[in-house]
């Protein structure tokens, strides 16, 4: 696996070997041994998967401590934009945010760690997303920021009149007007 630097340290793209032939194809979508050596040491502990439609947007989410959460992502059928958002206080790149494409035809993968706010929009007809995370879903400890909110400059590639948001989601505050439980000291891996 080849892993991609991004404008935001410790969030990274990673781009597998495809092995292609007759048949089809082959990679593998994670190891833990190339992960630890290239990336960071994660125990991952829960797989996750969505099914969307042209124009859902999901985010911008994060777990608050002490159940923060690291996430892997990669679109397995379909296109989607994936965006990570650092909402460390103090951290020179607060508020600023990575954009990756995953597709079902590049195969690559988002790491996304704690401190940073995630989301994503589809932007083929359907598309399935999938994600590993290195702590387990605690409804008590749901956050989120708009996904909407103009100030993060993020070009979603959906027209707003298309997009399809949960009732959840459209209720997340504004950036200015968030205050966030993380700081540039938190412990982005477990």
């Amino acid at each position: 696996m080849e892993v991609i630097k991004t404008e935001i340290e410790d969030v990274v793209i990673i781009e597998p070997r495809i092995f292609k032939d007759a048949r089809g194809y082959f990679f593998e979508s994670f190891s833990q041994r190339e992960f630890d050596e290239k990336v960071r040491h994660i125990d991952f502990c829960q797989d996750n998967e969505s099914m969307s439609s042209y124009g859902v947007m999901r985010g911008l989410h994060f777990q608050r401590p002490p159940f923060t959460q690291s996430k892997l992502v990669r679109c397995v059928k379909g296109r989607v934009l994936d965006v990570a958002v650092d909402i460390r206080k103090g951290s020179p790149t607060y508020g600023k945010h990575v954009a990756v494409e995953l597709t079902e035809d590049n195969h690559r993968q988002f790491f996304v760690p704690r401190g940073f706010a995630h989301g994503f929009a589809v932007l083929s007809e359907t598309a399935v997303f999938q994600y590993k995370c290195d702590n387990f879903y605690h409804p008590e400890a749901d956050g989120g920021i708009s996904i909407l909110d103009d100030s993060l400059n993020i070009d979603w590639r959906i027209p707003t009149e298309h997009a399809i948001l949960s009732e959840k989601d459209t209720k997340h505050e504004l950036l200015k007007d968030f205050d966030s439980p993380f700081d540039i000291n938190v412990d982005l891996y477990k």
